[in-house]
């Protein structure tokens, strides 16, 4: 299968240049952005066509209520109204998740299926999610606020794909024969782990499920995993179609609750033997510093990001609108990947900011699940509000504010599409982790003075380079200290991609061949020869 690429949802209907002219000269005073913002009040929203049938927690096989009996709403960020209640899972609930998945692993039959077998569980499933994927798509936007159309026709098929290729992973996972001084036959041995913790984020709740337990079990381990507590629906839909895929009892587990009880369980939990958390860079800290405490137990870290998307001179300056815009915008800036520091060569900069703030004016903002919206609501109240002071920081710092500034609507969580010029490297909004629809643009001079302010960061998730000239990318990619680098494109996700970060924006690799490594135990097997025939 091609990479997958999120941007092929985008919308080219009306060209940046014709709406400049439309609109005329836009100031970059606060009244003059208003009058051309997406500031609209959003229409009757559309009834999600998918039923809430899954809330309660997978242990052993068995939808459950949580041991405490306590229960915790997820919203709408549409409305900020309650879709359900999801059984609230704490330590306990923890305890008797992983006693399941350690009985699945040292007694059950996972582990001694063979490869060939847990393939076709992992296939079948495949199977099941591509008969539900309408349903799936439909409560991942209800609880995750995400366009319809990028769960649908994005998403779904990539979660799809996901599961296909560690199918195929599953019966190709093996050691080696090493020569050695001596007559000795070396051999190598790839041991699933054991019993893997899971925490996944909120952003992407499907593809990070798959991102997690696809290798986790094509490499024979038994999984708990801690959904988000803003989005748990889909997760705990996915568990029944593995339920019907015909994977044992124990070998998932579900749990759905808050990280300060659940998920500090099961980092700290002694008999769990691995530990994949995805989030922000703070939380990671905590989550490996509870690993450490308990068991020293493995632990791989997808965290936070401030990618730099560096745009040359000689860069087509339509094109690199378009796909700054994606690469900032998507999943409503939502991204930990995203490129949320616009680097501009100085000689094309004031073309390119007009343009970008035509694109982000034009920028369909509204309910979901309408065909055509390019962004919905941010996940929550809490996000909603630090978006907000972010941009108030950016106004406070100086920035020109181009466009955008301010919500949508009185209901619900939108935000309109924001865009400041004149950043600088030292201003917040350049520096941390805003999660939501803001572009902050900078200036640059030439590709040293480019190069070392994009590395000048905590992070080094991901980074993008627009450039005509060959010599330029070569240079760039081995420059910038950044786990991906997207030349002249964006966003490409593809199951054989690995995905993981420098510095504080993670440890290890999720995706391919070598997230195969986080779920796997190495052992060396020494026997002595007598008489070998040749060494």
């Amino acid at each position: 299968m091609a990479a997958s690429r999120f941007s092929s949802l985008l919308r080219r209907s009306v060209s940046a240049a014709s709406l400049l002219r439309s609109l005329g000269n836009n100031s970059s005073r606060p009244g003059g952005i208003r009058r051309f913002s997406t500031a609209t009040v959003i229409e009757e929203l559309i009834t999600p066509p998918v039923q809430v049938t899954y809330t309660q927690n997978l242990i052993n096989g068995h939808f459950v209520d949580a041991a405490s009996g306590k229960t915790f709403p997820t919203y709408d960020p549409r409305t900020g109204e309650v879709i359900a209640h999801v059984a609230e899972g704490d330590e306990e609930d923890v305890n008797r998740a992983v006693a399941a998945a350690r009985k699945a692993f040292d007694e059950g039959p996972w582990p001694k299926m063979t490869p060939y077998e847990r393939s076709r569980i992992l296939l079948r499933f495949a199977d099941l999610v591509e008969k539900h994927s309408g349903e799936l798509a439909a409560l991942e936007t209800w609880d995750n606020g995400k366009p319809h159309e990028q769960a649908a026709k994005s998403e779904l098929p990539m979660l799809v794909r996901l599961f296909h290729y560690y199918a195929g992973w599953a019966d190709k996972i093996h050691g080696l024969t090493v020569p050695a001084d001596g007559n000795y036959h070396v051999q190598t041995l790839h041991e699933p782990i054991g019993v893997a913790g899971q925490i996944i984020p909120w952003n992407f709740p499907l593809l990070m499920f798959a991102w997690k337990v696809g290798p986790a079990l094509a490499c024979g381990n038994t999984i708990v995993l801690k959904t988000a507590e803003q989005t748990p629906l889909t997760a705990l839909y996915v568990a029944k179609l593995f339920l019907e895929a015909g994977l044992p009892p124990g070998v998932l587990n579900i749990i759905s609750g808050f990280g300060p009880t659940a998920g500090a369980a099961l980092a700290s939990h002694m008999d769990v033997d691995k530990i994949a958390f995805t989030g922000s860079t703070d939380t990671g800290k905590i989550v490996q510093e509870l690993a450490a405490r308990s068991n020293l137990k493995s632990v791989t870290l997808e965290l936070g990001g401030k990618s730099p998307f560096i745009i040359f001179d000689d860069a087509d300056i339509d094109k690199a609108v378009e796909l700054a815009h994606f690469a900032l915008f998507f999943n409503q800036g939502q991204c930990c990947c995203a490129g949320s520091r616009t680097y501009v060569h100085e000689h094309i900069y004031d073309e390119f900011v007009e343009k970008a703030k035509a694109r982000a004016v034009r920028r369909s903002v509204g309910d979901p699940f309408k065909k055509g919206i390019e962004q919905g609501p941010q996940i929550d109240s809490e996000q909603f509000q630090k978006v907000l002071r972010y941009i108030k920081c950016g106004i406070e710092s100086n920035a020109t504010l181009e466009c955008g500034g301010d919500r949508i609507g009185n209901k619900g969580y939108f935000v309109q599409p924001t865009v400041f010029s004149n950043v600088q490297d030292d201003m917040l909004i350049a520096q941390d982790e805003i999660f939501g629809p803001v572009q902050s643009i900078l200036k640059f001079k030439d590709i040293n003075d480019v190069i070392r302010r994009a590395n000048a960061t905590r992070y080094g998730l991901a980074a993008g380079v627009f450039t005509g000239s060959l010599e330029t990318a070569n240079t760039m990619m081995r420059a910038l200290r950044a786990g991906t680098v997207w030349i002249n494109c964006f966003d490409v996700f593809d199951a054989a991609i690995p995905f993981g970060g420098y510095k504080m924006s993670g440890i290890g690799r999720e995706k391919g061949i070598y997230s195969l490594n986080n779920y796997l135990q190495v052992k060396a097997v020494v026997s002595p020869l007598k008489n070998p025939a040749w060494l």
